[in-house]
């Protein structure tokens, strides 16, 4: 590194924001994003980092970097698209396959809800899309960023019509405009305040919020203008150390945090003959198959599936099985009540939920006992194609052992 540059470098803010890497002739090579600024650009000039044969190729040409500080590690993440897609620097385009870029999506619906798309789902989803915000490459980035902005303004995110058995609605991240909780006129004042931080316009939203509030005290609307005060106050102080977190694990060294163990329980009989249940096991997304297990129910013989998961949680937390981050239950509100005082009786604190499956299969209504729950955790279950995935597993395992061990009775064996 050339004197000037490294004297440059040094100098540096320890501060969030966006660097810009120029070559000799002042032309744009590379925006990244930086929770530490100072740190982050003097990483990519030591010999670890560049070790990585395509940024030793770019440092090579770099002369000069500029920086663009911002007051959060959010408004650094929506910063940098702004300015790669303006700009389109050459070895940020390198980077990726233009595919496997992700986008924010407003939709075009009477409630618009914010979406993340890849380009291919883009295509595929083209006639609900009004508005799209990108490329940014990290999805899991967007997404901890998206859950800090609805934390600011919420939005209804599901498919279906409705705020019947909705997780968000009951946590306050979906106003409810379907249970005519929120005006339409209101509904899309959150909309525009999202577009406004998407298209990097805090300072305008701030002044729109501000003339608001004074707007709603002049007419008396107080909890109104109590609201656009709140708003306010969190746009100063966004809480983004979720994403902190994921821009450290994005470094040279850093390595992935361990995905939470989600374990799932169902119950298959007929009229509560051949009863079986069985509890399957994912480590975040994905099925852990060596971890499942399936009961014979040996202390129920009538059509009381309430009893059968009792007895299921009692036989699994009886052995030295790890313990899981979430527990899902096939059921309603009387298993999720079982299942807590079957829990606390056992001493445990396990975060748990019942999944009520729809007409087909299709829907899932999913209750909670309180809003104990982490912030991973909440993800899973405002997650509905997820929960979805998980519950039909548990299901397709339970029926599956079902079947087997009526046929084996059925032929006396």
């Amino acid at each position: 590194m050339v004197k000037d540059l490294q004297e440059k470098v040094n100098k540096l803010p320890g501060a969030p924001g966006v660097y810009l890497f120029r070559d000799q002739r002042g032309k744009l090579l590379y925006i990244g994003k930086a929770t530490h600024l100072r740190n982050r650009v003097r990483s990519y000039f030591h010999d670890g980092m560049r070790a990585n044969r395509p940024i030793e190729t770019m440092i090579h040409e770099v002369m000069d970097v500029e920086i663009k500080k911002t007051d959060s590690v959010l408004e650094a993440l929506i910063l940098e698209s702004n300015l790669i897609k303006e700009f389109q620097p050459k070895y940020n385009i390198k980077e990726k396959d233009d595919k496997s870029f992700s986008y924010f999506v407003i939709t075009k619906e009477e409630f618009p809800r914010v979406l993340i798309m890849r380009k291919t789902e883009l295509e595929k989803n083209k006639d609900i899309v009004q508005y799209v915000y990108g490329p940014y490459t990290s999805k899991k980035q967007m997404q901890i960023a998206l859950k800090i902005i609805r934390k600011i303004f919420p939005f209804h995110s599901i498919k279906q019509q409705t705020e019947r058995g909705c997780l968000d609605f009951q946590m306050g991240r979906c106003p409810g405009p379907y249970a005519g909780a929120i005006s339409r006129k209101d509904y899309l004042k959150n909309i525009r305040g999202i577009q406004l931080i998407l298209e990097g316009k805090k300072r305008g939203l701030l002044r729109e919020l501000e003339k608001e509030m004074k707007e709603y005290s002049e007419k008396e609307e107080y909890e109104k203008a109590q609201i656009a005060k709140e708003r306010i106050f969190a746009l100063q102080h966004i809480r983004d150390v979720a994403l902190i977190v994921e821009d450290k694990i994005e470094e040279p060294l850093g390595g992935e945090p361990k995905p939470l163990r989600i374990e799932a329980y169902d119950i298959s009989n007929i009229s509560g003959a051949n009863a079986v249940g069985s509890v399957v096991v994912f480590a975040g997304h994905e099925p852990d198959k060596a971890q499942y297990r399936k009961f014979k129910i040996k202390t129920i013989g009538s059509a009381d599936d309430v009893g059968m998961m009792r007895e299921v949680l009692l036989r699994r937390f009886g052995n030295n099985w790890p313990e899981p981050d979430l527990i899902l239950l096939d059921g309603g509100q009387g298993h999720l009540n079982m299942a807590e005082k079957v829990l606390s009786g056992l001493g445990l604190k396990i975060p748990t939920a019942a999944v009520a499956k729809g007409s087909e299969r299709k829907n899932v209504d999913v209750r909670i006992a309180r809003d104990r729950f982490s912030e991973e955790i909440k993800n899973v279950l405002i997650d509905r194609n997820l929960l979805k995935q998980i519950m039909d597993e548990a299901h397709r395992f339970a029926i599956t052992y079902h079947r087997k061990v009526r046929k084996k009775n059925l032929l006396g064996k």
